[in-house]
């Protein structure tokens, strides 16, 4: 009896012993999870009430360019504050050049030496569609070039805007359309970063229809059936068929980033105080029609983001003479279907799961690729739309 009560006994003293190492662990494991989100706290806080204004406004720049974060600037600053650097963002530098001199340095588009010269930039294309990356200080961005602008048109998830209640994800317009290419285009509703991507936010058209006759005072930028890419402040549905606009959607108000008046001089609309970097996609043109489209990497250490100016600059890198912002963070995708095997470029990138399903840029989100209501389509070759 005493032999089998020592046995008991000891077995009782390991499931104690068991249970205590497990709660120290999970004790432990909850203590360092609290340290650091409290040293987050007060890195944050030290920024935000530091010395620095530019890194301060950085930071809340780039904390409001995404849905799920848009709230915590308000944890540290007060919404005078934050409402005074959303303003001074905005405001705007207007550099303005001639058509001839803008030519004349930046005619070619993007250029490289090789030890035959100066590289042609469709080397290496795909049925008339270059896919390139480019780099700066504080992003890594990827290049699409479609020669022929008329293969550009806007898809959208669905045939009926007013009873959707979730939009499309990029596979599956691909799918829907048989695409070369889809990058994201228009701006939807989004609360708290959980919209479900159901309907568009201000006039739309896809393909010579208007899908959505919404007016709304925003960036519009769309084709007209000259295959001429339109980049401006507000339109209404009578302008834009008066305009002969083909394929349209919107964004917020002052995204356009370059564009070409009447008189031949191209303008280009520089924010004096916007340093907040995110995930950005731009659709640009050439005089030429080339279509550009622009996607960054951003959320990531490698990769922070591109500015609003950052991507002006590109812009001009590559010879736009009309250019404008489309919608970013968690929404900023770029798919072009077995990419990695078309192009010298990405065939031994590493790449994670969506990439292998034929998104090119890097998709930082905590969810899987979101549904949104429009995209700009690339259509295949002999398909213009």
């Amino acid at each position: 009896m005493l032999k089998e009560y020592e046995k008991g006994k000891k077995r009782r003293e390991g499931r104690l012993t068991g249970g205590c190492i497990a709660r120290r662990i999970v004790l432990c494991f909850f203590t360092f999870l609290i340290l650091i989100v409290l040293a987050a706290y007060l890195l944050l806080y030290v920024v935000a009430r530091g010395p620095s204004e530019t890194v301060r406004n950085m930071l809340v720049l780039s904390a409001k360019q995404a849905s799920a974060t848009k709230w915590v600037p308000s944890l540290f600053l007060d919404e005078a504050t934050i409402e005074e650097i959303m303003e001074d963002s905005k405001r705007v530098t207007v550099d303005v050049m001639s058509a001839a001199e803008y030519a004349e340095i930046h005619g070619h588009g993007a250029k490289g030496e090789t030890p035959g010269g100066e590289r042609d930039e469709w080397e290496g294309a795909v049925d008339g569609v270059q896919l390139l990356t480019d780099s700066g200080d504080t992003y890594k961005a990827y290049i699409l070039l479609v020669k022929d602008p008329s293969r550009v048109f806007v898809g959208t998830s669905t045939d009926n805007f007013a009873s959707a209640t979730v939009g499309a994800r990029i596979y599956e317009i691909a799918e829907k359309y048989d695409a070369f290419g889809v990058v994201n285009a228009g701006e939807f509703a989004d609360p708290g970063g959980n919209g479900s991507g159901a309907q568009p936010i201000g006039l739309t058209y896809s393909q010579g229809v208007c899908v959505w006759p919404q007016e709304a005072y925003r960036t519009f930028i769309g084709f007209d059936k000259n295959d001429r890419l339109i980049c401006r402040e507000g339109m209404s549905k009578w302008e834009a068929d008066e305009a002969g606009v083909r394929d349209s959607v919107m964004f917020q108000n002052g995204n356009v980033l370059i564009s070409t008046g009447d008189d031949g001089n191209i303008s280009f609309y520089y924010a004096s105080g916007n340093t907040g970097t995110a995930q950005r996609t731009a659709i640009g043109q050439r005089a030429d029609g080339t279509v550009i489209f622009i996607v960054t990497d951003g959320r990531a250490a490698s990769s922070l983001g591109a500015t609003h100016n950052d991507m002006i600059d590109m812009m001009v890198k590559y010879g736009a003479v009309n250019a404008a912002m489309l919608d970013g963070g968690s929404s900023a995708m770029m798919y072009v279907e077995n990419y990695y095997n078309l192009y010298d470029e990405f065939r031994d990138t590493a790449r994670d799961e969506y990439q292998e399903r034929g998104l090119v840029n890097k998709y930082k989100a905590f969810t899987r690729p979101r549904t949104m209501p429009t995209y700009f389509v690339i259509g295949k070759a002999g398909d213009a739309k």
